[in-house]
């Protein structure tokens, strides 16, 4: 007979930055933003989010320091949205969910835009090692150094 076990997830950086972008209207703003729309009636246009939705998420992504905003207009206050130097360091990131997204889940290839790096080739994004210059895949990762789960943080039961 099997023993029960109970869940004891893993403290993880995945986790922590799911919490502030796992969400379709949050990763859709910072693609606007990203492709230029910086003002807030632009990005409700390209993303289809409703607008209390797309405020909310806007201001969770400021909260977490992503983005940032500048006020264009005072009567009536308007704001324009910028990726932060954090939200800056999503761009790369943001691209590679795009170019996988065009590869394995888009099913109309004539509706796919073609991005071009500004020396005229085909974008594709990929990840390299910062010390040898290899492709990163997922057979060459060495596990992490440490292997923490929520109970270890846990204090300790007297």
């Amino acid at each position: 007979m099997r023993k029960s076990r109970t869940p004891d997830p893993r403290v993880c950086s995945i986790d922590a930055a799911m919490q502030v972008l796992g969400e379709k209207w949050a990763m859709l703003a910072l693609r606007e933003i990203t492709f230029g729309a910086r003002r807030f009636d632009e990005i409700v246009f390209n993303t289809g989010a409703a607008r209390n939705i797309l405020a909310s998420r806007l201001r969770s992504l400021e909260a977490a320091g992503v983005i940032t905003k500048a006020q264009y207009e005072t009567n009536p206050v308007r704001y324009e949205y910028e990726l932060s130097e954090a939200g800056e360091q999503l761009f790369t990131i943001l691209h590679s969910i795009r170019d996988w997204g065009d590869r394995y889940a888009r099913t109309d290839p004539e509706n796919i835009a073609v991005f071009r790096h500004d020396c005229g080739e085909v974008l594709r994004p990929e990840m390299r090692c910062g010390a040898c210059g290899a492709v990163l895949a997922s057979d060459s990762v060495v596990t992490a150094d440490r292997d923490v789960h929520r109970s270890d943080l846990a204090p300790a039961e007297s």
